[in-house]
């Protein structure tokens, strides 16, 4: 019988499958004591087991490197750590000794406990971390009994469950899976990030479809609307039918965008960039007529590593994707980690009570000064190969920039005085993406060369609102007054001064939002190498003088309804 529910849109595409039903994890194994003399082969089963995950989380991360968000990478990586996390390992040698209990029971008191540590911290952040536990659990269970963590895809399945991991996703659709269904989730979360990267029909938020739904059901979904339809009916068929040609037309039109330019229906060129952080990443947006690496993320190179990358490495890394932009320039960010990404080095602070507000970005690099100088000799070397510019994160303030341009100028008179062949001008930006920065912007705006917005960490900032927290879905959007507001200040002052300016982020990928952003003011973005010709083709259908005669009214609107309306209302029709 037809059945119709919803969810909340998060990757769009629509797909028609049978439903794999995957129940919510629960590692409910009853407490199991185990002989004595059996201690030490249990506590080698459990290693054995750790082994085998560490060797498909090794797999799988040669398989996705350079070729999804570096958002993805972070997470794999951090799923990887957690493997050599003392505190579970360790704890879990313990428990099988004076248990005595089997390694499977060892594992789940062991999950209790960790989680019970997180779920009492007030960090949002910290608290989200369970999921991550959750999923190297699940993945050790099953190595101990020698299982696949995924049920066993098949062509043509979608999958109903209550979470997915990012990792999980190419697994999924390598194994011909065409849709995912989640009870839980967030729009905003890497596992949103991560479907829309693949082009995978991601519906979240559809608690109905757990209940309802049925091993074996045919199932319809549209992760463009949150649309699900159980056992579809006759027309639910011809519309998606419809729907399906619709779109592989509009993806051969976006294929035919490949060497056309971003150009505004008026004339106007707009400047696409993309993010990248490996050459392949290079690559695919060279391919795609990027107009260069509007963000290349340096982080690649640190994490999943014991040690420090030397400067021969970074040079190295750094040339190689001068090169692979053929002219192009590439804009290296130094180093942005932090104790909310996965790092092996102990470089980062551990215990931090709050990562997002602690010691990150360009703070962690001018607390390890040789560090910084090392990054930015390796950088000016590669910028002998082709045009490179050096962007700097988390900036709040006057004093960050100007210690930086320091060093930088430092750095181009030693390798000049070396004999190396560096490029005559190596423009230095400043990341927008605290507020202190956009407040105080005229104070050191004269020290820059060109300008990044950081969007999601500006938007997270601004509104006090962790984009990984689901309670705060509705509360973490741009289309807040303020985040606009700030934009658009930020854009002025950029404009006035004649600095370059690029924003960079989620928001800038997102095609129903090019208007609003060109109304703003904006004239370059840069973007996953995915999104560049969705976001071209928004370009190519938007009237740039229309957009900036409207944008009063888009800054006047008050809340977050008053600017989706406007939105709705300069909806793009694609050329």
């Amino acid at each position: 019988m037809r059945k119709q529910l919803s969810g909340t849109a998060a990757a769009r595409g629509c797909a028609l499958g049978r439903a794999r039903m995957r129940l919510p994890h629960r590692l409910d194994i009853e407490a199991t004591e185990i002989a004595a003399s059996d201690i030490d082969a249990e506590i080698a089963r459990f290693h054995a087991a750790v082994d085998t995950v560490r060797t498909e989380m090794r797999s799988l991360r040669d398989r996705l490197q350079g070729a999804l968000t570096p958002e993805l990478g972070e997470v794999v990586e951090l799923h990887a750590l957690l493997l050599d996390d003392p505190e579970l390992l360790s704890g879990i040698d313990t428990l099988i000794r004076t248990g005595p209990y089997s390694a499977d029971y060892a594992l789940r008191l062991q999950r209790n406990r960790i989680t019970a540590v997180f779920e009492a911290m007030d960090d949002a952040y910290l608290r989200s971390r369970i999921d991550d536990i959750d999923h190297i659990i699940e993945r050790l269970h099953a190595a101990l009994h020698s299982r696949k963590t995924l049920l066993p895809g098949v062509s043509g399945d979608i999958l109903v469950t209550d979470s997915v991991a990012p990792a999980e996703l190419a697994q999924l659709q390598a194994q011909g899976v065409v849709g995912v269904v989640t009870a839980g989730g967030s729009p905003l979360s890497h596992s949103t990030i991560m479907a829309r990267s693949l082009h995978l029909p991601l519906v979240v938020g559809a608690n109905q479809a757990l209940l309802k739904a049925k091993d074996g059901d045919v199932l319809l979904m549209d992760g463009s609307s949150g649309l699900l339809i159980l056992e579809p009916d006759a027309g639910d068929l011809r519309d998606h039918h419809e729907r399906v040609a619709q779109s592989r037309q509009e993806r051969r039109q976006l294929n035919r965008l490949r060497r056309e330019p971003s150009r505004t229906l008026d004339g106007i060129d707009i400047k696409l960039w993309a993010n990248a952080e490996t050459r392949d990443d290079a690559s695919e947006a060279h391919t795609l007529g990027a107009a260069g690496i509007g963000l290349f993320r340096s982080e690649f190179l640190f994490l999943g590593r014991s040690d420090l990358p030397d400067e021969e490495t970074q040079f190295r890394a750094y040339r190689d994707v001068v090169l692979a932009m053929t002219g192009r320039t590439v804009t290296i960010r130094t180093l942005d980690l932090g104790a909310d990404k996965a790092d092996r080095s102990g470089l980062v602070v551990r215990q931090e009570a709050n990562p997002a507000l602690g010691l990150r970005g360009v703070r962690l690099s001018l607390t390890h000064a040789g560090l910084l100088r090392t990054q930015l000799r390796a950088i000016v070397r590669a910028s002998g190969y082709g045009p490179v510019r050096v962007l700097v994160p988390m900036v709040s303030g006057l004093e960050e920039v100007r210690t930086v341009r320091a060093m930088l100028e430092a750095s181009i008179a030693e390798l000049r005085a070396e004999g190396r062949e560096i490029a005559p001008k190596l423009p230095l930006g400043a990341m927008i993406e605290v507020p202190s920065a956009a407040l105080a912007l005229p104070t050191f705006i004269g020290l820059t060369d060109f300008l990044a917005i950081g969007s999601n960490d500006l938007v997270q900032y601004l509104l006090a609102a962790d984009r990984t927290n689901e309670a705060l879905d509705s509360l973490f959007t741009p289309l807040h007054p303020a985040v606009l507001r700030v934009l658009h200040e930020v854009i002025k002052a950029a404009n006035r001064r004649g600095i370059p300016l690029t924003l960079c982020g989620e928001i800038a990928a997102e095609p129903t939002l090019v208007p609003l952003l060109l109304a703003l003011g904006l004239s370059e973005l840069s973007m996953h190498p995915s999104h560049l010709l969705e976001v071209r083709q928004a370009i190519r259908g938007c009237n740039l003088a229309g957009l900036r005669a409207a944008a009063p009214a888009l800054l006047r609107a008050r809340n977050r309804a008053g600017i989706e309306r406007w939105v709705a209302a300069h909806r793009v029709q694609p050329d």
